[in-house]
C-alpha cells in the first residue's frame, strides 16, 4: 500500500524538513506496507514522527497509546501547529470533561481525525471500545512501549491488556516505540503484544552530544549544584530526585539563591503540574526539580543539563532521563552524584516486596552502581549495557574520558577469575566470584564447599575493588557475560575460554574513589554566525510563544535560528529554505522574523551572501559563507570552530580554500590576541621571502619555536593581503 508516496515531500509538506533522520523512513513505509513495526530508538532520535507522519497519509484514525496525559497534551498542540485543522488531532483521558469527549468524537467520525492519543486506562473503558469498533483505524501506536515489561524502568500493569483489546476493536498494523530496552525488555514487549514477527529497527543508542559525569556527593551537594546552575546561568534543566521531600527542599534553596526554579512531583494537584511544565517549556523557568514523574515525554528539545541528585534505581531509567537533554544536537550536560550511601536506602526501599521483584531490583541497582564507579568511558559502559559495541576507547566526552586514569596490566587477575567462573561450574554472581577470590569464607561458599578449591583466596593480594573492576571491564572486552535472566550468573564467553589456553595483555583502569570533587569540564555550543541577531530572534520568538500561548520551540527550534542568524533570509520564499521550516510555519510564524533579519542588515550594513538566495545551496558553501562572515564580525577562530562542530584545523583547511580562491578575510584579531608580535613578523617576512608556501618548508626553515597552526594563521594573513 501507498509504495509509490514520496515520503520526503509529504516530511517538508508537513513538518518543513528537508530528510529523515535514521530509520525514519523505512520504519514509516514498513507501516505503510502493513506491517507490525518495533520500534528501539533512543530519546531525541524522532520517534513521533515514526507514527505522525503515516497516521497523516494514511485512511482513517490512528490510535496512539501513551501513558501520561501531559505528553499528549503536548503531542496534540504540535501536531495542531502543522495543520490548519484544530481536529486533526485529539486525545481521550481522564482530564476531559463529557462535552469535550463528544466533540472528540464527532471530529473522529466527520473524517477530521487523523491521530487520536488514548491512555491504556481510557482505551479499557467499554464505552470506548465500543466507539472505536465503528472507526476505520489506520494502525496502532503504542509508545514508551517498556511500561509492558516487569524488567523496564517504568512497569505498568494496564499496559498488559493492550493486545486483547486492540483485538476486541479490530485489528490493524501495530507499531511499538521505546527509547530504552534491553535484550530481555525486547522480547517481553513483543510477547505481550503479539508481535513476535514484526520488522524491527533498533537505532544505535549512542547520543555524542551528551556529556556524562558522575561526582561524589558530599555534604556541600546544594551548594554543587548552586554553582554548576550558576556557570550554566539562564540554560534550561531538569535535576532528579528521589523523594517528593527533597523536591521541594532543593526548589526552595535554589530559588533562596536567585534561580528561577520550581518543584514537580506526583503529590502536587493536576492543575499546578500541568502549569509547571507548561512553564518550563515557555521558558518561564529556566529549572525544574523533580521526581522522575515528570519529563516522560517532554517534548523540550533544549534542556542543556539533567542533574541526578540521587543515584536513579535503573540504567534504563538513567539514560531515559539523561536523553531529555540536548533533544535538539546541541549541548547536553549530564552529572549524577554518588555515594554509596544512598545504594543502601534504595536496597532498604525493596524490603517488603515480592522476592523475585526484590531481585530484579538489586540487579538493576548493582548495573547503576558498576556505571557510577566505573573509571572506563561511561559512554561504552552505557551501550554495552544496551548491547551495543562502542569501539571507541576514548569518547572524549565524559568525566572518565577526559581526565583518563593509568591503566595496570591485569592479565594474570583476568586468568584467575576465569578459573573461579570455570571451577564453580558459571553458576554464581560477581559477589560470590570475588568472595571466592579473596577468600572470603560466607555461608554460601562454606554450604557448596568452595571454601577447598584451590583458588579459594588465590587472590587475596588484590582487593575486592580491583577485583570488581577487572571483572567488569571483562564483561565490556566480551571475554564474560552476565545471564540478566538467570539472576545475572557470569558465563564465559567462547572469547574468554580462547584466552583461558591462551593469555593476552589485558589491561585494566582501578574503579573510581569518589572523594575528589573535579570540576565540570565547560563545553561550548551554539552556532550562530551573527550572535546579536541570533539572540533578537529568540527574544521575538519568545514574544510570540508568550502572545501565542505556545512553547517557543513549537515556533522555531534554535537550530532553524542558528541557520536564519547565519543566512539572512528576508522572505518567506527564502526562510522556506531553513532547515526545520515548512510552508506552514513559515506562513503562520515567518513575516515578523523576516521583517526583523531585513531591518538588522539594513541597520549593520550587512551584506547578505548572493549565494544563498538560490534554493539548493550546498552545505559547503553555506559553512564557507558563514565562516566569512563570521569572521567579519571578528568572531574568535576557536569559537566560530566549536559552533560549526569541527575541529580547529578542519577550519584552517576551510579558511585556507577560502583565501585560496581570492577572498580577502582580515583575522588580525584574532592573531594580536594569541601571539606574540615578533612571531608573527618573523613568519610573515618567511612567506615574504619564501619562493613556496609549503608548510613542510616552512616547519623546517623556522624550526621548533613555532607551532604548525601559528605558521598556518600567517599563512592566511599573508595570502589575504599579499595575493587578493
Amino acid at each position: 500500500m501507498n509504495a509509490d508516496i514520496n515520503l520526503t515531500e509529504q516530511l517538508k509538506r508537513y513538518f518543513g524538513f528537508d530528510a529523515f533522520k535514521g530509520d525514519q523512513e523505512a520504519i514509516i513505509r514498513s507501516l505503510l506496507e502493513g506491517n507490525d513495526t518495533f520500534v528501539l530508538m533512543p530519546t531525541g532520535g524522532g520517534k513521533s514522527l515514526c507514527y505522525q507522519l503515516p497516521s497523516l497519509i494514511m485512511d482513517g484514525t490512528a490510535i496512539v497509546i501513551s501513558p501520561l496525559i501531559a505528553l499528549m497534551k503536548n503531542q496534540v498542540d504540535a501536531i495542531r501547529q502543522f495543520s490548519a485543522e484544530d481536529g486533526v488531532a485529539h486525545f481521550i483521558n481522564s482530564s476531559l470533561n463529557k462535552a469535550a469527549v463528544d466533540q472528540v468524537k464527532t471530529d473522529i467520525l466527520s473524517g477530521k481525525t487523523k491521530l487520536l492519543y488514548v491512555a491504556p486506562e481510557s482505551l479499557t473503558k467499554e464505552e470506548n471500545i465500543e466507539f472505536l469498533k465503528n472507526v476505520k483505524i489506520s494502525f496502532y501506536a503504542v509508545d514508551e512501549a517498556h511500561c509492558i515489561s516487569e524488567w523496564g524502568h517504568d512497569f505498568r500493569p494496564e499496559y498488559r491488556r493492550i493486545r486483547p483489546i486492540i483485538n476486541e476493536i479490530g485489528t490493524a498494523p501495530l507499531i511499538a516505540l521505546t527509547a530504552t530496552a534491553t535484550d530481555k525488555v525486547r522480547g517481553d514487549i513483543k510477547k505481550n503484544l503479539g508481535m513476535l514477527h514484526a520488522k524491527e529497527f533498533k537505532s544505535s543508542f549512542n547520543r555524542p552530544n551528551l556529556y556524562y559525569e558522575v561526582r561524589n556527593k558530599t555534604k556541600d551537594v546544594d551548594r554543587d549544584i548552586i554553582k554548576f546552575i550558576k556557570q550554566n546561568n539562564g540554560k534550561s534543566g531538569i535535576i532528579y530526585c528521589l523523594s517528593r521531600k527533597k523536591v521541594e527542599e532543593l526548589a526552595e534553596i535554589l530559588r533562596a539563591n536567585d534561580i528561577n526554579a520550581r518543584a514537580y512531583h506526583a503529590g502536587m494537584d493536576s492543575a499546578t503540574r500541568s502549569q509547571t511544565q507548561d512553564d518550563f517549556l515557555m521558558e518561564r523557568i529556566d529549572v525544574i526539580v523533580a521526581t522522575i514523574a515528570f519529563g516522560m515525554g517532554i517534548d523540550k528539545p533544549d534542556v542543556r543539563f539533567v542533574i541526578h541528585y540521587d543515584i536513579p534505581k535503573s540504567l534504563e531509567g538513567y539514560y531515559q532521563e539523561t536523553g531529555r537533554a540536548g533533544r535538539d544536537g546541541g549541548e547536553g550536560k549530564c552529572v549524577t552524584f554518588y555515594t554509596q550511601k544512598d545504594l543502601q536506602k534504595l536496597e532498604k526501599f525493596m524490603e517488603g516486596k515480592p522476592v523475585a521483584e526484590q531481585d530484579i531490583g538489586r540487579q538493576l541497582l548493582q548495573e547503576t552502581a558498576a556505571y557510577a564507579e566505573t573509571s572506563v568511558c561511561r559512554r561504552r559502559f552505557l551501550l554495552h549495557y544496551f548491547g551495543e559495541v562502542f569501539e571507541v576507547e576514548n569518547c572524549g566526552n565524559c568525566d572518565n574520558c577526559l581526565h583518563p586514569k593509568k591503566k595496570v596490566e591485569a592479565k594474570d587477575m583476568l586468568k584467575l577469575a576465569l578459573d573461579v567462573i570455570s571451577a564453580v561450574k558459571e553458576n554464581f554472581k560477581v559477589d560470590y566470584i570475588i568472595d571466592v577470590l579473596v577468600g572470603n569464607e560466607t555461608e554460601e561458599i562454606l554450604a557448596h564447599k568452595h571454601d577447598k578449591l584451590k583458588y579459594f583466596g588465590a587472590g587475596e593480594d588484590e582487593d575486592e575493588k580491583k577485583w570488581n573492576a577487572v571483572i567488569r571491564q571483562a564483561m565490556i572486552a566480551g571475554y564474560i557475560e552476565k545471564e540478566v535472566e538467570n539472576y545475572g550468573l557470569l558465563k564465559i564467553t567462547d572469547d574468554g575460554y580462547k584466552y583461558m589456553k591462551k593469555p593476552v595483555s589485558f589491561k585494566v583502569t582501578e574503579d573510581n574513589d569518589f572523594d575528589e570533587d573535579e570540576e565540570p569540564v565547560p563545553q561550548k555550543g551554539g552556532g550562530a554566525a551573527d550572535p546579536a541577531l541570533f539572540s533578537m530572534l529568540k527574544d521575538l520568538r519568545k514574544k510570540l510563544s508568550k502572545q501565542l500561548d505556545v512553547p517557543p520551540y513549537v515556533i522555531f527550534q534554535d537550530p532553524s535560528l542558528e541557520a536564519m542568524a547565519t543566512v539572512y533570509p528576508i522572505s518567506i520564499e527564502e526562510l522556506q529554505n531553513i532547515p526545520g521550516v515548512g510552508a506552514g510555519k513559515a506562513k503562520r510564524y515567518g513575516a515578523e522574523f523576516c521583517d526583523l533579519i531585513k531591518r538588522h542588515c539594513e541597520e549593520n550594513e550587512i551584506d547578505r551572501p548572493e549565494d544563498l538566495r538560490v534554493r539548493t545551496v550546498a552545505n559547503k558553501s553555506k559553512l564557507k559563507v558563514s565562516i566569512i562572515q563570521s569572521i567579519d564580525r571578528k568572531v574568535a577562530l576557536d569559537d566560530i570552530a566549536s559552533a560549526k562542530g569541527i575541529d580547529f584545523s578542519e577550519l584552517l583547511d576551510e579558511i585556507e580554500a577560502i583565501v585560496y580562491s581570492g577572498t580577502k578575510l582580515n583575522i588580525d584579531y584574532f592573531l594580536e590576541e594569541i601571539m606574540d608580535e615578533d612571531h608573527m613578523l618573523d613568519i610573515y617576512d618567511y612567506f615574504k621571502e619564501s619562493e613556496t608556501d609549503s608548510l613542510d618548508d616552512a616547519m623546517d626553515e623556522l624550526g621548533e619555536d613555532y607551532t604548525e597552526e601559528e605558521i598556518r594563521l600567517v599563512r592566511v594573513k599573508f595570502l589575504s593581503e599579499m595575493a587578493n
